[in-house]
């Protein structure tokens, strides 16, 4: 699965939702929205091993959605805003049109049911 999720263009969005797939990684996101942490940091609240930390940062960075700089001999990981600001933006535009096509439709319902009621009258 993770080769799968690495051979996505960076910064795509078919990379960023596998990337937000699972429940660790979007944990990790949001540690990462208080500020750059290291790996270490990152693996504490997780009952797993730094090497599987490691691979859901390689997710991350390959998708986009984090960077890793150097600093030392650390390499703090970094939210890219922008990556997650791309998935949002994808988000609203499809909310915004299933919410003009349901206003739509409830419309459509009420005028069926207004027709209904007038030859109810008669």
């Amino acid at each position: 699965m993770e080769s799968m999720l690495m051979n996505r263009p960076p910064g795509s969005l078919d990379a960023a939702f596998a990337a937000l797939a699972d429940p660790t990684r979007r944990a990790i996101l949001t540690i990462l929205a208080d500020g750059d942490a290291t790996v270490s940091d990152l693996a504490a609240p997780f009952a797993m091993s730094l090497p599987a930390v490691s691979k859901h940062l390689k997710v991350l960075e390959a998708s986009g959605l984090i960077s890793r700089t150097r600093n030392a001999q650390f390499r703090p990981c970094h939210l890219e805003r922008a990556a997650l600001d791309g998935v949002g933006d994808w988000i609203e535009n499809h909310r915004r049109v299933w919410d003009e096509r349901l206003d739509k439709l409830d419309q459509h319902l009420a005028e069926l049911q207004g027709g209904k009621e007038e030859r109810d009258d008669s």
